[in-house]
């Protein structure tokens, strides 16, 4: 391009003038003429909530602002036909057929997603070794300086108004008032927000993320997902105090800019993975969970919408939501994980209705937040662990200042009771004003029964998968695979705005929720009213798993854009011989045991090398005997080496982080497979 050309600046997901390699770009070759396009049918399925969009509008007006003082036009297009705006490599190939030179410009990444594979060319599936590649991999400079001054392409365009794009119904403009009372969209304020973050929060980011209730995150997500904030800078101003604090031996701040940093990494992964598995928008990236029984129950889906599942926290968080279209990342998790491990109902759903209601939703982020939940990540949060909201409430929202803020009818219940006020004794809620089935709604499950109905879920799950796998034993199945034609559709229809509702416990919630057998993807309506303030049973539970959070430390805010944390630690890796003990069942019931040498990568608390030879006779044997050793005081961990390719496929595919029933039926043994062979 020489010093005469006219460039089309097409904005996207880069909506500032600051460190946006496209316009400087642009701006250093001649005239530019900066557009944005909105294409409402493009959307499809994933056309925006509303305060999204309110978002997008704001954000806008703000960017046409700042281009008009620097003498250039926003030029606004409404555009009605989707074949128009197809894929991106489409679009150049068009163009470059019409003689007109396309350059492309990374403004929303850290790393393209094709820039990072492992040694063997493969993409990665689990997080920390993605993030540790990128580590070692060089970062692009930050140009923080805008343009001087921009050049107006000469000539006139068909243009619309702000409004013209139809982002914000007038239906809509009363509620979204409220929502410019706590949020300022624009570049300039993400430069603002970013540097009160850094200067004020970051410090003490790894003690307060866990805080429900006050400024104890960046907010920096919707400014993320709308390129109002480049990537970049926000990585190099959170080193630069890094850097700092390691110099002042500061561990507190050190610990705070590596957690958040690899918040940013999560971001960075969720693009990656639905670059590398585009089906992971409707289908799970382990193919084993295409066999669990989700329960597509209207009505439930409806209570948890609505936050009436009589679990405070859940509910705070539901009706936060729609209130405000943010919830903190541990609540995002917390309610989340309700909706898929306490109602069954499929994880698509919540997915769904995240990217309806959220202000920062994002939809790599939200798949990436709901595949983790569901178990459907082989990093991902164990399946069957049933987190317990009472005690996440007493851990994120001790004095409970959240839930009575979101929940006035609990706001006289004494903290002790606050997370569980179906175990207050009658006189306390009777004082408290309280009538449970009432004003308050009761459990809509209770904990032991969402744990044996996960559990029978679970092992029906195993069932099926094994039996499907017996049936189709050639082991060319992989571990990640795309079933398109297996998959039901399970489409979400839009919201449609109602009069409020003042008593949402008691709300006449008519809107209608997705069925399965809608095949045709077609959009049903919903409506919902509007809050004001704003599984055989285990007959021994595992003991890492009964009414406690999830251990990793990704579990505390995965489900956010900007605010995520990290994935489970992976097993050391190292290359060993040595001599593993054969077990196998004699009639008696009693181990024999012989002893070969095998060479195997991986070494945990227990690793096997298994004979495939014996079968799963012998397999069953050796769980029962490392189960059962009474010097054994908690679950052992046990990782298998198979060292057959095509056995190897075939198990991984269908058992990675399982469970697997012993004889006994009562015990459960947790199998991590080693993935780098």
């Amino acid at each position: 391009m020489g010093g005469n050309s006219k460039t089309i600046v097409w904005f996207r997901r880069d909506l500032r003038v600051e460190d946006n390699p496209a316009l400087a770009a642009a701006a250093r070759d001649g005239s530019v003429f900066p557009v944005y396009i909105w294409c409402p049918k493009e959307e499809g399925q994933f056309y925006p909530g509303r305060v999204s969009r309110w978002w997008l509008k704001q954000s806008l007006a703000h960017l046409g602002k700042s281009l008009r003082s620097l003498g250039a036009e926003l030029v606004l297009i409404k555009a009605q036909n989707p074949v128009s705006l197809v894929r991106d490599h489409n679009i150049k190939q068009t163009l470059v057929e019409l003689g007109i030179s396309v350059q492309s410009y990374n403004g929303d990444l850290l790393y393209e997603p094709w820039e990072i594979y492992d040694d063997e060319g493969n993409a990665f599936t689990t997080f920390d070794p993605y993030w540790n590649k990128c580590l070692e991999m060089q970062l692009e400079p930050v140009s923080h300086l805008p343009p001087w001054q921009l050049v107006p392409a000469a000539g006139a365009v068909q243009n619309c108004s702000i409004e013209d794009l139809g982002l914000e119904k007038e239906s809509e403009k009363s509620s979204n008032a409220l929502l410019g009372r706590g949020w300022s969209p624009g570049w300039s304020n993400a430069d603002k927000a970013l540097s009160e973050f850094v200067e004020r929060h970051l410090l003490d980011y790894s003690k307060d993320r866990l805080k429900v209730w006050g400024s104890s995150t960046s907010f920096l997500s919707p400014y993320l997902h709308f390129g109002e904030l480049s990537v970049r800078k926000v990585i190099h101003c959170v080193r630069l105090k890094q850097i700092l604090w390691v110099r002042e031996e500061n561990a507190t701040g050190e610990e705070s800019a590596a957690l958040f940093l690899r918040s940013i990494g999560l971001r960075e992964y969720s693009r990656y993975i639905c670059f590398n598995f585009p089906f992971t928008h409707e289908r799970s990236l382990l193919s084993s969970l295409k066999h669990f029984p989700w329960r597509a129950d209207h009505a439930l889906f409806k209570i948890w919408r609505q936050g009436r599942t009589g679990y405070p926290l859940v509910d705070a968080g539901m009706r936060e939501l729609w209130a405000t279209g943010w919830i903190h990342n541990k609540i995002r998790v917390t309610v989340s994980s309700f909706c898929v491990k306490f109602l069954l109902l499929p994880w698509q759903w919540g997915m769904k209705y995240f990217w309806d209601t959220l202000l920062d939703a994002d939809l790599e982020s939200d798949i990436l937040g709901w595949q983790y939940i569901s178990g459907s990540l082989p990093d991902g949060h164990e399946l069957e662990c049933l987190d317990s909201p009472q005690v996440q409430g007493f851990n994120c929202d001790q004095e409970g200042e959240y839930v009575r803020h979101w929940l006035p009818e609990l706001a006289r219940v004494p903290n002790e009771w606050i997370h569980h006020p179906w175990d207050a004794p009658l006189t306390v809620l009777k004082s408290a004003g309280v009538e449970l089935g009432l004003n308050y709604p009761n459990p809509v499950v209770d904990i032991e029964s969402a744990r044996d109905r996960l559990t029978d879920a679970i092992s029906i799950m195993r069932e099926i998968e094994l039996a499907s796998r017996v049936k189709n034993s050639n082991g060319t199945n992989e571990e990640v695979v795309d079933n398109a034609d297996s998959v039901e559709a399970l489409d979400i229809p839009k919201v449609v705005l109602k009069g409020r509702t003042f008593c949402p416990t008691s709300s006449s919630n008519d809107q209608k929720v997705p069925s399965v057998q809608n095949l045709k993807n077609e959009l049903l309506n919903r409506k919902r009213p509007k809050y004001n303030d704003d599984e055989m049973v285990l007959q021994n539970e595992l003991p890492n798993c009964k009414d406690m959070v999830g251990k990793s430390r990704m579990d505390d805010d995965l489900s956010s854009t900007a605010e995520s944390s990290s994935a489970k630690k992976q097993a050391t890796t190292s290359i060993n011989s040595f001599s593993v003990p054969s077990y196998s069942a004699s009639p008696k019931g009693t181990m024999e045991q012989s002893s070969t040498k095998y060479e195997v990568m991986h070494v945990d608390s227990f690793t096997m090398a298994i004979p495939l030879s014996k079968g799963w006779n012998w397999l069953v044997g050796l769980f029962s005997f490392v189960w059962w050793q009474p010097s054994l005081n908690k679950r052992p961990s046990l990782e298998i080496i198979l060292h057959e390719r095509g056995w190897r496929r075939m198990f991984a595919s269908s058992f990675g982080s399982l469970q697997v029933f012993t004889r006994k039926s009562a015990m459960v043994a947790n199998v991590i497979l080693g993935y780098q062979f």
